[in-house]
């Protein structure tokens, strides 16, 4: 199957100054999928055809700050890269494609994104799967010698100044994009896609606003609605990377998630490194169109 096989692209306003590029196709209930750091929308393009092919609408979207979306003026609080502004963004976009109902799906940094569509926006989202996550005020809280040392660049991004340096100074070597095989790995496509980001000055600061929003204001927001009862309503499916450390690092992420969510559906681990839609599609999609499948028309809920 070619990149992207029937897909086309855009890039479409959605407020605040934000235009999002993105790949769409397909026929059928929508599904917008949600990239993390520091990959783009490309990452999914083994996984979206497969979606496609399953009887889905499916919307790839460059998150705000990351590949060609835009990199909009932070604030002192970094609010303007928080996932509640990023989850406005995908509920403006799939508005203006025409879909008022959707499965969201998210891996990595977009489960936060993920995660905040269906908090605050619950009646636009059908059912919610979480890829290589727990809420960010449950890592923290978790927050130990382990954690620190596994995971030392949440900390080191929310530097001021500092990761731009180290980063900037070689961005290449920072990711190591140009590891023999890396290329062949990702998907040739998407690996341009990948060095494009990375190796740009603006979209390099985005991604690390992302981070700095993450251990203020959203984590304040989780805590908030931790506080107020609030829980993500929709049926939720938890998907972990079996060669990667979540769960070496706080056990099985559902026993986490559950207390986030009122319709647990269950999960399990996928046999793969981090980046799952690029090194397991296959598995990914077939633990995937079994949850997403219950809701053909994008409509009620059974």
């Amino acid at each position: 199957m070619g990149f992207f096989d029937g897909f086309s692209e855009q890039r479409l306003d959605v407020g605040e100054g934000v235009a999002l590029r993105l790949r769409s196709g397909g026929e059928g209930a929508p599904v917008v999928l949600l990239h993390g750091h520091p990959r783009t929308h490309t990452t999914w393009h083994r996984v979206a055809p497969l979606l496609a092919a399953a009887g889905h609408t499916v919307v790839c979207p460059d998150l705000r700050g990351y590949g060609r979306s835009t990199s909009v003026p932070s604030a002192e609080d970094h609010g303007p890269y928080s996932k509640r502004a990023m989850a406005r963004d995908v509920v403006a976009l799939m508005r203006a494609l025409g879909y008022e109902r959707f499965a969201v799906v998210g891996h990595d940094r977009g489960s936060y994104v993920a995660m905040r569509v269906a908090l605050d926006h619950p009646a636009a989202v059908t059912r919610l799967a979480v890829l290589d996550s727990i809420p960010i005020v449950e890592h923290l809280e978790r927050a130990d010698a382990r954690f620190a040392t596994a995971w030392w660049h949440w900390f080191f991004f929310a530097q001021p100044g500092k990761p731009e340096q180290a980063i900037g100074a070689d961005p290449d070597a920072w990711y190591g994009a140009l590891r023999p095989g890396r290329a062949a790995e990702m998907g040739e496509e998407n690996h341009a896609d990948f060095l494009a980001a990375i190796r740009d000055p603006l979209t390099r600061s985005a991604m690390l606003e992302d981070y700095r929003a993450g251990l203020g204001v959203d984590r304040a927001a989780e805590e908030a609605d931790r506080a107020a009862g609030r829980r993500i309503t929709c049926p939720t499916l938890v998907l972990w990377s079996a060669r990667d450390d979540l769960e070496e690092l706080h056990g099985d992420p559902r026993a986490i998630w559950a207390d986030w969510t009122t319709d647990l559906r269950g999960g399990g681990p996928i046999d793969s490194g981090h980046h799952m839609a690029e090194e397991a599609p296959e598995e990914l999609v077939g633990a995937l169109v079994p949850f997403l499948g219950g809701d053909r028309l994008g409509g009620a809920q059974p």
